[in-house]
């Protein structure tokens, strides 16, 4: 069996395994002149070694064939073997600044994001024995994300060459702040990263930091500008490339909207904190993992429906409150 599919004479769609539920990420190789720009090519684990070293075998490509690595967005299931493949390839990596920074904050001396992320969950209201536990969950991510690459800046918006063709550069925030998705005019082709994700719904978070104060605005306001394109397939990140761009734009809208409002109902009888909130929502048997990413996803849904005032905040002890306007 093939380790690889190779999608419209262009694209080789490489699934990268991972080691929770997603199963795999995909990585996309596309042959240039010069080599091959290798597009978010997974965690880094030994399993993902062993895949790429065995598709390479089977492309009869070794790593010196690589021209560039490029990101969409710094999450680690995408950018955790971009140091390492650097090393072997001594290929230029590339990501946007914003992704760039927010990687040093997870990943760089020290680590400052786990703790301010630690803080704010128990600002709203993460229970003290699942802090311990889950400080330890992002600390085991580090080695997974190691080494650290030399990056080059994407400039957001300038063309950018991947393989043969030049690429619109698109930012699509919200997802990942810096997260930025290419674009082919004469193909119709969209690398569309986890902004846009056929079957499930990208996790929208918040951050402390500044990173972003509204995400899912910012995801709705960049699914509303990516929907204008004509796009015949896009090549997202996780699952299969499809050829439903715009009407799977639509259903992610609607998606938010319903959410959004099932949350403020939950608020209307009384006051909940993001993890009471967080818990209603997507239920009591979530890992550690899943819950990093619901509760900051909780957050992200609230802080939206208080800046467009259909609800309010409140302090109580230290601990921030929700309740319906």
């Amino acid at each position: 069996m093939s380790l690889y599919t190779l999608h419209n004479e262009e694209y080789i769609q490489v699934k990268v395994p991972l080691p929770f539920p997603l199963r795999w990420v995909n990585g996309y190789l596309i042959r240039g002149d010069d080599g091959y720009t290798l597009i978010d090519p997974g965690l880094h684990t030994e399993a993902s070694v062993e895949c790429w070293e065995a598709v390479l075998k089977e492309l009869r490509l070794s790593w010196k064939d690589m021209e560039q690595i490029v990101l969409t967005h710094h999450h680690p299931d995408h950018y955790g073997l971009a140091g390492l493949l650097q090393e072997k390839s001594g290929a230029p990596v590339r990501m946007s600044a914003k992704g760039w920074e927010q990687a040093k904050l997870l990943w760089g001396e020290g680590q400052p994001m786990t703790a301010a992320l630690l803080s704010l969950f128990a600002s709203h209201g993460l229970p003290d024995e699942l802090a311990g536990p889950m400080k330890s969950h992002m600390d085991d991510f580090v080695p997974m994300v190691s080494p650290q690459p030399d990056v080059s800046l994407i400039t957001i918006g300038e063309p950018i060459r991947l393989g043969n063709s030049v690429y619109e550069t698109i930012h699509t925030p919200g997802h990942a702040a810096g997260h930025v998705c290419f674009y082919l005019p004469e193909r119709q082709a969209m690398i569309c990263g986890d902004h846009v994700l056929p079957q499930i719904s990208p996790n929208i978070s918040y951050l402390p930091f500044g990173v972003d104060d509204n995400p899912l605005d910012s995801f709705l306001r960049s699914l509303e500008h990516i929907g204008e394109y004509e796009v015949s397939w896009a090549y997202p990140g996780h699952r299969e490339p499809f050829s439903t761009f715009g009407k799977r734009v639509r259903e992610l809208l609607d998606h938010h909207e319903i959410r959004l409002e099932a949350m403020r109902a939950q608020l209307a009888g009384e006051s909940l904190t993001a993890y009471q909130v967080c818990r209603a929502t997507f239920g009591d048997r979530l890992t550690l993992h899943q819950m990093r990413f619901a509760l900051s996803e909780t957050l992200a849904h609230l802080i939206y429906l208080e800046k467009t005032e259909r609800i309010r905040s409140l302090e109580h002890e230290g601990i921030v409150l929700f309740q319906a306007l």
